[in-house]
C-alpha cells in the first residue's frame, strides 16, 4: 500500500479544501464485504492534480463533476484526478469493501456464545481508506453525513445522535469538523444502557451476550463518565464539543480505546466476565478519563501531522490520571502511573528506537513512519513531561495556556510551536527553552543523591546525568524513635536541579537521614540512584515507608538498577519477598510481581537460576495468600493466586484446585482463573487436549476460544506446536485476538529444547506474515510470537540479520528492534550476574 508523505499531505492541502462527505454504508451485503458509497464536497484553489484515497474489494463507479472516471486508474490505494479547475467539485466514489478481521477498517466479529454478529470501525491513520474514499489526513477537516443500513434487530452508533428511519436505515446527526481518522460506526444487536447528563445523552453499549456484566458495572462506569465529564467542564472554557457521548465496548479491539468524537470504542475486556482487583478496575476509569480528554485534545483541536500525536495522547495520558485522582474516588492514581505505566517509557526511551516527544517534522516522513510512535514515549514519557511542567509552571498558568489553545484552534488543527505560543501568553518562563529540553531530547536523566555529615547537620548534593532541568521533592526520613524501625519523613524540600542551591549542596539540620529519596512525589521524569546508605534502608526497610508513591519511586529505582546491571536481579527477589506482604498499596504490590515473575523470572534469572526464582514466588504468594485468608484484601488475595498460580512448577497444588473449582478459603474459580491454571498445566505436560476441549464447552465465548488457543499452543508435544506454528504462519484465519492468543501460549522457557528449531523459522515467517497481513498483525508477531525465551547470541544474530536483510515492514522492524534490545539486554545482566 502507498504510504501518505508529509510532503504530499502539504501539497494537498494547498491545492484543495474539503466541506463535506456524505457517506452511505449498506451492512446487509453478506458476511465477506459491505457496500460503500462515498459523496465529497471540496473546492480546488488553483488548478492541478491530486488524488483521493480508497483500498476496495471493488471499485464500482466513480464520477467527478458528474463525468465518469476509469475505476481502472486506481493505482493501489489512490485514485487519480487530474486537470483539476479552481472551484468547486463533487467526487462520488461507490465500492464494495472487505470487512476485517484484524481490528482494521471495518471490523466484523461473530460471537460464538449467541452467533450474534457486530461490526465496527477502527479508522486510524489510514484505515478509513477500508471503509469510504476519503482525502485521509488530519488537516483536511470536514463536516460528516452517514447513513447506515443494517440488519433488523441492530442497533447503529455513530459519532452523532442516530435516527432509525425504517427498513434497516440509519442517519447520523451532521457532524461538526472532524479529521477523517475520526470518523466511527459501530452496529449490532448491542445491549444499550443508556442516560442523560446537563442535557447530553450518554449511552454504553457491549454485546448481548456480556449484558449482565454490563449491567453489574454500569453505575460505576456511567458514575466515572459524570465526575470527568463535570471536572473537565471546570477546567476547561470551551464546552464538550458533541451532541451526544456514547461508549461502545467491543470485541477483537487493538488498543485500549479510541477517542471517536461521541462514540468512544473500548476493548470489551473491561466489561468484567470474571474477579478483578480494584487497581483494574481504576485502570479501567483512568481509559475512560483519557479518552474524554481527548474530546478536546486530539478531536476539538487536532494534530497538524503525525509528528505532533503527542499533542494527543500526552495530554490526555495526564488529563486521565489528574483528574481521576481529583474528581473519583480512585485517588491514588499517581501510584499505578508510577510504577506501572511510567515503566514503559523508561523501557522505550533506553532503546536505539526511542525518539523526542515531539519529533522534528522530518523524522516523520510518512504515516508508516508515524505509526511506529504511538509508544511509551508519546503516552507515558509526555504525560511525565506534563507533569513536570505543570510543577515548573504551576497549574493556573498550565491550564490558562490550554484554554487559550483551545479558543484559538477549536475545530481546526494546531503544531507545537502553536502550543508552546499558547502558552507562552500566560507566564514570563522560558517555556520555548523548557520544550526543546524537555520535548526535542531522547534518553532518561540519572539523578543521584550523595549524602555527607557535617558537624550538626548533614550535606546533600543531587547530580545529573543528563541535560534537563528538573523540578523535584527530595523526602528526608528519619528511623521512629520508638519502634526504631517505620520511617518518619523529617522532610519534603523542592529544589530545582541545576539551578538551585547555587553550590550544589543542600544543607539539612540534624544528623544523618536513615533515607534520602530523589523525586519523592514522582513529580519528574528521571531514573534515581540512592546513596549507599539510604540503598541499604530502602532494601531493608522499603515496606516501612509511610507513603506509597514514594514507595513506588523506591520500587522503580530497584527496577532500574536490576535492568541497568546494578543490582542482582535476585537481590530484587528478596526485597519483594521481605516487602511484599506489608505493602498496603495495591499497585505497588501488581507491578512488582509483574517485573518480578515476567522479567525477573523469565529473562533477567539464568535457566538455572529460574527456578530458585519461580520457588521464591511461589512462596511470596503463599504467604499473601494466607494472610488473607479473612477476606479483608480480596484484591490482593486475587493477585497474589494469579501470580501463585503462573509461577508453578509442580502441577500437584494447582491442579488440586482446577479439579475442586475453587481456592481453599476462596476464590471460586471463574473463567478467567480456570483458563489461567489450564494454561499452566499445559505448559507443565499435565494436561492434554481432551481436557482443554472439555473447558471449552463450558465456556463457548470469545475468551473461552482465546483461552483454548493459547492452551493448545502451550501443549508440550511437537504436532500441538506444528498447529499452531501453521495457524499463526500459514493459514491467515486467525482473528488478531486468536493470533495473540496463540503466540502467547506458544513459546515457554520451560520447552526450550522443543522450540530450538522454531526460533530460526521465526523471523523470516514473521516477516512474510507481516508483509501479507498488514500492520496489525506484524505488530502481534513482533510483540507476542518473538522467541523471546531464546536469551542468547544466535537470537541476536538471527534477529540482526533479519533486520538487515529480510527488509520487515515497518511495524515489524520497530518491533524486532525493540525485542532485540531486551533480549542483549537479559543476555549482559545474565552474564554479569553469572560473573559474580
Amino acid at each position: 500500500m502507498s504510504v501518505l508523505t508529509r510532503d504530499e499531505a502539504q501539497t494537498r492541502a494547498r491545492l484543495i479544501d474539503v466541506q463535506r462527505y456524505r457517506i452511505d454504508l449498506d451492512l446487509t451485503r453478506g458476511a465477506d464485504t459491505f457496500d460503500s458509497t462515498t459523496v465529497i464536497g471540496f473546492t480546488t484553489r488553483t488548478a492541478g492534480d491530486t488524488f483521493v484515497e480508497v483500498r476496495p474489494a471493488a471499485l464500482r463507479s466513480v464520477t467527478l463533476d458528474g463525468h465518469a472516471l476509469d475505476p481502472a486508474a486506481l493505482d493501489d490505494n489512490r485514485l487519480p484526478l487530474t486537470g483539476l479547475t479552481p472551484g468547486p467539485h463533487e467526487l462520488r466514489v461507490e465500492a464494495a469493501m472487505a470487512y476485517s478481521h484484524t481490528g482494521e477498517g471495518m471490523h466484523r466479529f461473530t460471537d460464538p456464545t449467541d452467533g450474534e454478529t457486530y461490526t465496527y470501525t477502527q479508522l486510524f491513520m489510514e484505515d478509513v481508506q477500508r471503509v469510504f474514499a476519503a482525502f485521509d489526513q488530519p488537516d483536511l477537516k470536514a463536516v460528516f453525513d452517514l447513513t447506515v443500513t443494517a440488519p433488523d434487530g441492530w442497533t447503529v452508533l455513530a459519532n452523532g445522535v442516530t435516527e432509525h428511519l425504517g427498513d434497516g436505515t440509519w442517519r447520523a446527526a451532521t457532524t461538526p469538523l472532524l479529521s477523517t481518522y475520526l470518523v466511527a460506526v459501530a452496529a449490532g444487536p448491542f445491549h444499550s444502557v443508556r442516560t442523560e447528563h446537563r442535557g447530553l445523552p450518554f449511552g454504553i453499549h457491549c454485546r448481548r451476550s456480556l449484558a449482565p456484566y454490563l449491567d453489574a458495572d454500569a453505575e460505576e462506569i456511567l458514575d466515572i463518565t459524570r465526575a470527568c465529564y463535570d471536572r473537565y467542564h471546570e477546567k476547561f472554557e470551551e464546552p464538550y464539543p458533541f451532541d451526544s457521548y456514547d461508549q461502545a465496548f467491543v470485541p477483537e479491539f487493538n488498543a485500549g480505546a479510541m477517542e471517536n468524537p461521541g462514540l468512544v470504542t473500548f476493548r470489551d475486556e473491561f466489561i468484567h466476565r470474571s474477579a478483578v482487583t480494584d487497581t483494574e478496575r481504576q485502570t479501567r476509569a483512568m481509559v475512560i478519563a483519557h479518552e474524554m480528554a481527548h474530546m478536546w485534545f486530539g478531536d476539538l483541536v487536532t494534530l497538524q501531522w503525525w509528528d505532533d500525536i503527542w499533542l494527543n495522547e500526552s495530554f490526555a495520558e495526564y488529563m486521565g490520571y489528574q483528574t481521576l485522582t481529583e474528581a473519583t474516588r480512585f485517588t491514588g492514581t499517581w501510584v499505578d502511573f508510577g510504577v506501572a505505566r511510567k515503566a514503559w517509557g523508561y523501557d522505550a526511551d533506553q532503546r536505539p528506537s526511542t525518539h523526542p516527544v515531539a519529533p522534528d517534522a522530518d523524522a516523520v516522513p510518512d504515516t508508516a513512519s508515524a505509526l511506529l510512535n504511538f509508544d511509551g514515549i508519546s503516552y507515558a514519557k509526555g504525560a511525565s513531561a506534563l507533569r513536570q511542567l505543570v510543577a515548573w509552571l504551576g497549574e493556573k498558568d498550565f491550564l490558562a495556556g490550554i484554554n487559550t489553545h483551545f479558543k484559538r484552534h477549536k475545530f481546526a488543527n494546531a503544531t507545537l510551536a502553536d502550543f508552546i505560543a499558547s502558552l507562552a501568553h500566560h507566564t514570563d518562563r522560558d517555556v520555548h527553552a523548557w520544550a526543546d529540553t524537555w520535548l526535542r531530547t531522547t534518553g532518561v536523566d540519572t539523578l543521584t543523591a550523595t549524602v555527607t555529615e557535617h558537624p550538626g547537620q548533614t550535606a546533600l548534593t543531587l547530580t545529573r546525568d543528563g541535560s534537563r532541568p528538573h523540578r523535584v521533592t527530595v523526602g528526608i526520613y528519619d528511623r521512629d524513635l520508638i519502634d526504631g524501625a517505620t520511617l518518619v519523613r523529617r522532610e519534603l524540600s523542592a529544589i530545582d536541579i541545576p539551578d538551585i542551591p547555587a553550590d550544589g549542596e543542600h544543607r539539612l539540620p540534624g544528623p544523618r537521614p536513615a533515607l534520602v529519596v530523589p523525586n519523592d512525589q514522582d513529580l519528574t521524569y528521571a531514573k534515581i540512584r540512592l546513596d549507599p546508605h539510604s540503598e541499604e534502608t530502602a532494601l531493608r526497610g522499603l515496606s516501612r515507608v509511610p507513603d506509597p508513591l514514594t514507595r513506588a519511586v523506591l520500587w522503580n529505582c530497584l527496577r532500574d538498577m536490576v535492568r541497568d546491571g546494578e543490582l542482582e536481579p535476585l537481590t530484587y527477589l528478596e526485597a519483594a519477598r521481605a516487602h511484599l506482604p506489608g505493602e498496603s498499596e495495591l499497585a505497588n504490590v501488581q507491578g512488582v510481581l509483574a517485573f518480578a515473575r515476567t522479567q525477573i523470572a523469565d529473562h533477567y534469572t539464568t535457566p538455572t537460576e529460574r527456578p530458585d526464582a519461580l520457588a521464591l514466588l511461589t512462596d511470596l504468594c503463599t504467604d499473601l495468600i494466607r494472610r488473607t485468608e479473612d477476606g479483608s484484601n480480596p484484591g490482593l488475595r486475587l493477585t497474589a493466586v494469579r501470580t501463585l498460580i503462573d509461577s508453578a512448577a509442580h502441577a500437584d497444588t494447582i491442579r488440586d484446585w482446577y479439579d475442586s473449582g475453587s481456592v481453599p478459603g476462596g476464590p471460586e474459580l471463574d473463567p478467567e482463573l480456570r483458563w489461567r491454571i489450564l494454561g499452566r498445566l499445559c505448559v507443565l505436560g499435565a494436561v492434554d487436549d481432551a481436557v482443554i476441549e472439555a473447558e471449552l464447552t463450558q465456556d463457548l465465548s470469545a475468551t473461552g476460544r482465546q483461552g483454548a488457543a493459547h492452551c493448545r499452543a502451550a501443549l508440550p508435544d511437537p504436532e500441538a506446536k506444528r498447529a499452531a506454528w501453521d495457524a499463526m504462519f500459514t493459514t491467515d484465519e486467525l482473528s488478531n485476538y486468536l493470533f495473540t492468543a496463540t503466540a502467547q501460549g506458544f513459546w515457554q522457557p520451560e520447552q526450550s529444547d522443543l522450540l530450538r528449531p522454531y526460533v530460526a523459522r521465526y523471523f523470516p515467517d514473521a516477516v512474510a506474515v507481516a508483509h501479507r497481513r498488514g500492520p496489525a498483525i506484524a505488530d502481534a508477531a513482533g510483540r507476542h510470537a518473538f522467541p523471546a525465551h531464546a536469551i542468547d547470541a544466535h537470537t541476536l544474530a538471527l534477529g540482526e540479520s533479519c533486520i538487515g536483510d529480510d527488509d520487515p515492514i515497518p511495524a515489524l522492524r520497530r518491533r524486532l528492534a525493540d525485542q532485540l534490545d531486551d533480549l542483549a539486554r537479559a543476555l549482559k545482566i545474565r552474564t554479569a550476574t553469572a560473573a559474580k
